[in-house]
């Protein structure tokens, strides 16, 4: 189908069923576009449809029922949720209740034919006339979430950082959607989830369609952002256009003046509330919305302005036989929308009138004929009091008058006839008794959709409170293995502080001139004591306790120390090495050289205290006598050595010169 190239301001699909049925086999359309001049013809599937809407975003798919595009009431709400943002499905034939698109079509005088493509051009034309209700399932506000883009869940020991983060950047989207809403200048109001870091979430209800919002559907690593607008209750039929049409009219006044208006099916069409309007705006209000039948007040004596404003009209008037109480009005209004008690009053007041009227209203609709404006027969009968014959008489006269109008009086109905009547009265009851049932199990479906929801939202709470109540276990579990460690803690620290206590008494006892020791503890002398004879046993030592000159070095295993090691133990200049175990030859040597005491660790008692241990001063001192005796011994031994071998070398000298 090629594009449009006409006159109207936009390009109108009208549609209409060619073969099959949406609720069975697969069903093809036949589809008109019309834009005011040139009319195009096709024959397309469902889904070639749906690709040519999005194609070609018509202003309007024009149709004479709605649910020939859709097999029920929520397969449509996702057909409108599927349309672009700039078309509206309009349904030709009227509202909740069509006429016949014939009648529709004669009355606003389009060519009409039974054939399909004959019925689409029609509701194309109608559509372009502004003939018709928008079925619209969604406001025009639109409802932007900014929300994370990942589950927080178990992040390990970077858990709260992870968690952290999410939320920081949830809040910095949300605030760069906030700064575009404002750069466009759209009402809109936000709330937020906050959370760890930032924000858990962020909605925006904004007073706009998504093709008028600078923000689009997107996820992006931490975020994503959704679009979506906001769902009606249920389906609503919208008039295409303002008709003038026949309606009845309720007046509230006082400080504020509130009005509303009511078709003669019943239904509320608009309403108005305002403190600052005078009569005349009120009035021109009133005209951009139809021609009033009946005015009504909600009190017994109909108020001077109401009054006023009837005559205006030339409508009739309606008020009760006593002003309408408060939980009275309350229950009549109980289904239909208002924005304060003056709304309410004003729209009680017409649909009180209505329930006075409708019975009267249904005797006259009966008696005109499909080609008759029906509200242009009640204006006449209700305000003027005019007979419906006199009036059917003088709208359907064309040259004649009405004397030229046979007199008849109605003939007596004949059983059978009455029997008919009877019958088709009684059809008429059930028919009203199933409407009703229908409007009930509606009711009760909708209930039923609101419980599944509490349900579900229920459920969702339960899952909540028990992820809560497994965090909570798990954190008391964690709890108790702290205080489990944090006591384990507590006695490691007593020990030490026990230790270092000892640690103290011994450092005073290195460090003092005895002087002010207790008697108890005079001639003590502290021992370090290193497990071997080895650089890394040195090395522990000295990060324990230290060793400095003249400490008395106890060797748990003097086995098998080097050179090297005990040339460090010598450079530290010890008053005396206590030996476990027998030395190296080597490290004795050394030790000797050096002038290091030793002695045999069985010649000291040492008293050892954890780690710590003391010996008698005079013990200390007989040890290093004892060495420095053996010292001298050994030195002259060795010098004796020195001078036998001496003399040797010397007498050999001599018998070899000889």
């Amino acid at each position: 189908m090629s594009t449009r190239t006409g006159a109207l301001d936009a390009l109108i699909f009208g549609v209409d069923v060619q073969s099959g049925d949406v609720r069975g086999d697969a069903p093809s359309y036949a589809v008109v576009a019309f834009d005011g001049e040139h009319v195009d013809r096709d024959v397309v599937s469902l889904r070639k449809l749906r690709r040519l809407i999005e194609r070609e975003e018509p202003s309007m798919v024009a149709t004479d029922n709605a649910y020939e595009l859709a097999a029920d009431k929520d397969a449509l709400i996702r057909l409108l949720g599927t349309l672009p943002d700039g078309t509206r499905l309009v349904q030709v034939t009227g509202d909740e209740r069509p006429e016949p698109l014939s009648r529709v079509a004669a009355r606003h005088g389009v060519p009409y034919g039974k054939k399909p493509m004959q019925e689409a051009e029609a509701a194309a034309r109608l559509a372009a006339a502004n003939v018709g209700h928008e079925v619209s399932a969604f406001t025009d506000t639109t409802e932007i979430k900014v929300a994370r883009g990942r589950s927080t869940g178990k992040g390990g020991w970077s858990e709260d950082r992870y968690t952290r983060r999410i939320h920081g950047s949830v809040k910095k989207r949300a605030r760069e959607v906030e700064s575009a809403l404002d750069d466009a200048g759209l009402d809109y109001e936000r709330s937020v989830t906050e959370k760890y870091g930032g924000y858990a979430n962020a909605v925006f209800q904004v007073e706009a369609r998504p093709g008028a919002i600078p923000v689009s559907a997107s996820r992006s690593g931490d975020t994503r952002v959704e679009i979506e607008r906001v769902r009606r209750d249920g389906i609503e039929f919208r008039p295409l256009a303002k008709r003038r049409d026949r309606v009845l009219v309720g007046v509230d006044p006082g400080t504020t003046t509130a009005v509303a208006i009511v078709g003669l099916g019943g239904e509320v069409l608009d309403t108005l509330s305002t403190r600052t309007a005078d009569a005349a705006a009120i009035t021109e209000w009133i005209v951009e919305r139809g021609r009033p039948v009946v005015v009504a007040a909600d009190v017994a004596s109909m108020p001077s302005t109401v009054e006023k404003l009837r005559r205006s009209f030339a409508a009739a008037g309606w008020t009760p036989e006593t002003d309408l109480p408060v939980d009275e009005k309350q229950h009549r209004t109980r289904e239909e929308g208002y924005s304060n008690d003056h709304e309410r009053d004003a729209m009680a007041a017409a649909l009180f009138a209505f329930d006075a009227y409708e019975n009267r209203f249904e005797r006259i609709a009966r008696k005109v004929p499909a080609r008759v404006d029906t509200g242009d027969v009640l204006a006449r009968v209700i305000a003027d009091e005019e007979s419906v014959s006199a009036v059917l008489s003088d709208l359907t006269d064309d040259d004649g008058t009405e004397e030229d109008e046979p007199e008849h009086e109605p003939r007596e109905l004949s059983p059978e006839e009455e029997k008919i009547k009877r019958l088709e009265a009684r059809v008429e009851r059930l028919e009203a008794h199933a409407e009703e049932l229908r409007a009930t199990v509606e009711t009760k479906e909708e209930r039923i959709a609101e419980y599944e929801d509490e349900l579900a939202d229920a459920r969702r709470e339960e899952r909540r409170e028990a992820r809560e109540r497994r965090e909570v276990a798990r954190l008391k579990r964690e709890t108790e293995r702290l205080e489990r460690e944090r006591e384990a803690e507590r006695e490691r620290a007593d020990e030490r502080e026990r230790t270092l206590e000892r640690l103290k008494e011994l450092w005073r006892l290195d460090h003092s001139n005895f002087a002010d020791v207790a008697e108890a503890k005079q001639g003590l002398v502290p021992v370090k004591t290193v497990e071997k004879f080895t650089g890394s046993a040195l090395d522990a030592a000295e990060e324990r306790y230290g060793l400095a000159a003249d400490d008395v070095v106890l060797l748990r295993d003097a086995s098998g120390a080097g050179r090297s090691t005990a040339e460090r133990l010598a450079g530290i200049e010890p008053r005396l090495v206590l030996l476990t175990g027998g030395l190296s030859e080597v490290a004795e040597e050394v030790l000797f050289e050096q002038g290091v005491p030793t002695a045999p660790a069985g010649d000291v008692a040492v008293e050892e205290i954890d780690e710590l241990a003391v010996a008698r001063e005079r013990e200390v001192k007989a040890a290093i006598e004892d060495w420095r005796e053996r010292e001298r011994a050994r030195r002259r031994d060795r010098k004796a050595e020195l001078i036998d071998g001496v003399i040797s070398e010397h007498r050999a000298d001599r018998g070899e010169s000889d």
